[in-house]
Parts: structure tokens; C-alpha cells; sequence
């Protein structure tokens, strides 16, 4: 590795932090209603909504309402989009003249996109129309990631309150996450990436002649729009098949700088947002600290294999040790493998590089990111649901060495907390085993691959992997447009969402309506270096219990039998 590759995987990180403390900071002052640098352009425009759609800010809810709220929201969403599918033909702006897309693969994006996921077995390109691309999938972007970000909130101000009923208010949650984050970073990245070249524009697709003298069809659309906010919203669907590979959504390394940026920004600043808001600004470095840890030494193990490359074109002496396949000159082996971490762990699933393509290892790196649960740095709100998940198991277990009652940020950790957080951090990671074990039972599974051996159980792995952690990346030499991984991965992606939030908001609710213990010389620091290794630990010990079998079978066995020559 280069001195130049080590300046650059060590850049991206540090940007992320120097940017994120003082967003979080920003979003701890929107979600506690106080005054911001955009509050006299957004205020009027807040309050008009709330008038119009009858919202009172100041009404409060339990978490059970906030929680019936959220569903009813999303399950609306997810209808209104399977409609625009359906009835895209007779709708404008379709210059291309789409058809209704097919039942099955309507209904698998609008729970993709619903969930935060955007995953899609299918070229956007040729399936959806403008409109759909925009008043579809675009809007959902925005309204699954300020979800997520609502969803957070809720559960920072169980940690936060003392004897509350209330978490706060689902609805001015909603609206302040699009009105004072999202749209603005949106509008922000979308005006660079247009000055980059990314395409913006509702022209049918142009008709080139080739120099042999034939025809070709250049899709273009709307583009830099929904880029914008599928990085910042670690929603992750692009408007092409190729995603953010192609020259129309990344054609520069400052594109590819400003996406990557794009979707570690948000999820990195709610961890400094939590710490402001339990006005303890160590706590939320600690979170981070966590994060970045698991983050960077996937990186290394990443970058490692991908620099070594694969070894049996190395025995026939035709690489130069560098995998480059599946990879865009333009970007190299760094920028893809920066890019392909971050996507994965914060559930983005916006790609870069063709992940069917690297090496074994690099695979298992990418699946464990998406297996543990997307909490490092997860997508916007869900990762770090996830991770204080995990936070609430490392203090049990640490209250079980000492003798006492676990604690957390001043709360009593009982029964209901602990249930909740095991419901977290397991659904996902059961439904994937179970549903891989039915795709490799099943023909329906089986005729999905294009590779046999490991590498075809990898494939569906990661399928499930990805669906099941919200994510929606994909080792695309799965064909995954067909009726039983349409409705399979809706299942998982649906799971993957609401497992996560539902009992996170429970957990909120509960922690709410309890006092603050206050601090003796027996509380387990949480701030501290040794909280952070427990952290880690718990994370990685959990993760590799439950997925070391099947990973075993899959990238891990791929990766020996390539080193002693063997292929399949």
C-alpha cells in the first residue's frame, strides 16, 4: 500500500469527524426545539405545515402512540408508491413510455424504499418512469430516512428524561429531520454533483450513433437529485443499474469524495447528537469511538485483500497483485474499497464497484458489516439504535461481573430493556439464517445463482445480509427479480425495519418513565476506553457466534480452496 492510498483512507475518516460534532450539535438544538442559523427561513414554513395538517409541536406522545404513528405513516407511504407503479403508464413525465412495473417487483420497491433499504432487482433506468423516479422514490428517500432519524430521537430522550410519559411527538420529529437536515444537505450536494456533470433533467433518453454506424439509447433523468439524498439518507437506490459506478451519477473524484462523505455524514453525527443531548459530550465521543474502531479495521482487512488480489491469477502471472475486477479505472482500488465499506456499514447500499467481484474476504468484511446490524454507523438513526442496543447487552454483562444491577447513562436496566435489546440485535440476524437456509433448500432459491459452490451461498448471504439489515446492496450475480426473492427479501427487509425501531421505542418509552440513578464510586464509566473495548468486543463476539457457521461455508471457504488453486 502506498503512502498516497494511507492519506486517503485516513482522510475520508477525519473529514467525517471534523464534520460531524458540530452537525450533531446542530441536530441536538433542532430536536430540543431551539432556535438555529436556518430557523428564520424553515421557521414560517414549519409552522404553515403544522397548520395545515392540524399538528400540534407541543402535543407529546407515548411511545405507543409515537410508535402506531411511525407504522401507520410508513404503511401509507409504501401503498401510495405500489400505486404510482401501477398506474405509472397513464401518468406524464414517462418520455419512455414504461409500462406498470410487475406486481411482485412493485411491491419489493416500495417496501424497499419504505424501509430505508432501496434495494432493486432491476435496471431503474428501464423500469421507472420520471415521475416515479421522483415523486416515488426520491420522496421516499427523504420521509424513510428522517424515520430512522425520529426514531433515534425518541429513544435519545428515554435516556434523557426522567419519570416522562412522553418521547415527544412523532410528527414534528418527521417534519424538522426533511426541513432542517435533509433538505438542506440535499440541496447542498445536489448543486455540486450538477457542477461535477451528474446528470439532472426530465429530456427523454438520447439517440447516438455509434462510429460503426449503430444505435445507441443513452438513458438519462433526474439524477442528481435523488443522489443527493439516497447518500445523505443512506437510502442507497440509484436512478441507474450501475449506481453510483456510472459516469452520469459519479463521474469525478469529487463526486465520488462528496457521495462517500454524503452517506457517513448524518450517521456519524447522531452519536455527537446523543451526547449533547445527555449534556455529557464524552458519551457520544465514546459511541463514536466504538464505531470508528469497527469501521477502520474492516477498512484494513478490506484494503489488505483487495491490494493482494486473487491468488491463482497471481500463480499464472498475469495480475500485477491489484484486483481489479469489477472496479472503475477512474476510482482504483482505494476510492472502491472507502466507498464499498462505508456503504455497508451505514446501510446506504450504494455502490461504487462491483461486490460480486472482490476478493473472498473483502465479501465476508462487507457481510459481517451488514449482519451485525448496521451499527457502524448504520443508517440514519437504526445504526445507532443499534449500537446503544448493544450497549444495553455490554452493561448487563459488565453488572453480571460486578454484582450489581446494570446501568446505563444514569437508567436502571431491567427485564423489559434487556428483552427488547436481544429482539434488536437478533430478528434481523435469525430471519437471514432462516431464509438463507430456504433459498438453498429450495429451487426457487438455487435458480438465482450464477455461481456454484461458496461463492453461490455467498450470494445469497449477502442477499439476505443486505435486505435483512435495511442496507440494499447487492453481489449482483444474483438474479433476484423473480417471485420467491421479491417476496423473501420484502419479509426480511420489512423485519429488518421495524424489529429494530418498534422495540427501540419501547425500550424509550420505558427508560423515560424511570429516575436518573446518580453517579458512585461503583457506576461503570461509560465514557472511558474500557466501556469502548467491551463495546467492540460484545459487537464482534456476537456477530461471530451467530454468523461464524454459515460465513465458514461461505467466503471463508471460497478464500482457501481459491489459495490452494481450486475453483468451482
Amino acid at each position: 500500500m502506498t503512502i498516497s492510498n494511507c492519506l486517503c483512507i485516513i482522510f475520508i475518516p477525519l473529514v467525517v469527524i471534523i464534520a460531524a460534532i458540530p452537525l450533531g450539535e446542530y441536530m441536538a438544538r433542532i430536536f430540543s426545539g431551539s432556535k438555529t442559523v436556518l430557523s428564520p427561513i424553515i421557521g414560517p414554513v414549519e409552522r404553515f405545515l403544522y397548520k395545515i395538517f392540524h399538528i400540534d409541536e407541543n402535543e407529546e406522545m407515548s411511545w405507543q402512540t409515537y410508535a402506531v404513528s411511525l407504522v401507520l405513516f410508513n404503511i401509507v407511504g409504501i401503498m401510495v408508491l405500489l400505486i404510482i407503479q401501477f398506474v405509472q403508464g397513464w401518468l406524464p413525465l414517462n418520455p419512455q413510455k414504461f409500462d406498470a412495473v410487475r406486481w411482485d417487483t412493485a411491491l419489493n420497491t416500495a417496501i424497499s424504499f419504505g424501509t430505508n433499504t432501496n434495494w432493486q432487482a432491476y435496471s431503474g433506468e428501464k423500469t421507472m418512469s420520471y415521475l416515479t423516479q421522483m415523486l416515488g422514490l426520491t420522496v421516499h428517500n427523504f420521509t424513510s430516512a428522517a424515520i430512522g432519524i425520529a426514531a433515534v430521537v425518541a429513544l435519545m430522550r428515554g435516556f434523557t428524561r426522567r419519570t416522562a410519559t412522553m418521547i415527544g411527538n412523532f410528527w414534528t420529529d418527521l417534519t424538522r429531520s426533511i426541513l432542517y437536515i435533509l433538505l438542506p444537505l440535499a440541496i447542498i450536494w445536489s448543486l455540486i454533483l450538477v457542477s461535477q456533470g451528474v446528470v439532472q433533467t426530465i429530456s427523454p433518453s438520447i439517440q447516438a450513433q455509434t462510429l460503426d454506424g449503430g444505435k445507441q439509447v443513452i438513458a438519462v433523468g433526474p439524477v442528481a437529485s435523488q443522489v443527493a439524498v439516497k447518500v445523505l439518507g443512506t437510502n442507497g437506490g440509484g436512478f441507474f443499474n450501475a449506481n453510483s459506478a456510472h459516469p452520469f451519477e459519479n463521474p469525478t473524484p469529487l463526486t465520488d469524495f462528496m457521495e462517500v462523505t454524503g452517506l457517513l455524514f448524518i450517521a456519524a453525527a447522531l452519536p455527537f447528537n446523543f451526547g449533547a443531548m445527555l449534556k455529557n459530550r464524552k458519551q457520544g465521543f465514546a459511541i463514536f469511538a466504538a464505531m470508528m474502531i469497527l469501521y477502520l479495521a474492516g477498512l484494513g482487512l478490506f484494503a489488505w485483500s483487495e491490494m493482494h488480489g486473487n491468488p491463482l491469477l497471481a500463480k499464472a502471472g498475469v495480475t500485477s497483485g491489484l484486483n481489479m475486477e469489477g472496479k472503475e479505472a477512474r476510482f482504483g482500488i482505494t476510492n472502491s474499497v472507502i466507498f464499498a465499506q462505508s456503504t455497508t456499514v451505514t446501510s446506504c447500499g450504494a455502490v461504487n464497484n462491483m461486490h460480486d467481484s472482490l476478493t473472498p474476504l473483502s465479501g465476508l468484511v462487507l457481510m459481517f458489516n451488514m449482519a451485525i446490524g448496521e451499527v457502524v454507523f448504520g443508517g440514519v438513526g437504526t445504526g445507532l439504535i443499534g449500537m446503544l442496543s448493544y450497549a444495553v447487552l455490554t452493561m448487563f454483562l459488565a453488572g453480571l461481573m460486578i454484582g450489581r444491577t446494570p446501568e446505563l447513562y444514569g437508567k436502571k436496566l431491567e427485564l423489559k430493556e434487556m428483552v427488547m435489546a436481544v429482539v434488536i440485535i437478533l430478528s434481523p440476524a435469525v430471519l437471514l439464517l432462516i431464509l438463507s437456509c430456504i433459498a438453498v433448500s429450495t429451487q426457487a432459491g438455487l435458480s438465482g445463482l450464477s455461481n456454484k459452490g461458496p461463492h453461490g451461498l455467498s450470494q445469497i448471504i449477502y442477499a439476505f445480509a443486505s435486505t435483512s439489515g435495511n442496507n440494499g446492496s447487492a453481489f449482483a450475480g444474483l438474479n433476484a427479480d423473480t417471485i420467491f426473492y421479491n417476496l423473501s427479501t420484502a419479509l426480511a427487509m420489512l423485519v429488518g425495519r421495524f424489529a429494530t425501531i418498534i422495540p427501540a421505542l419501547a425500550i424509550a418509552g420505558s427508560l423515560a418513565s424511570k429516575k436518573t440513578v446518580p453517579e458512585n464510586i461503583a457506576t461503570f464509566p461509560t465514557a472511558s476506553p474500557l466501556f469502548v473495548a467491551m463495546l467492540v468486543t460484545v459487537v464482534v463476539i456476537t456477530g461471530a457466534l451467530t454468523f461464524f457457521p454459515v460465513f465458514t461455508l461461505g467466503p471463508l471457504l471460497e478464500h482457501l480452496l481459491i489459495a490452494i488453486g481450486r475453483t468451482f
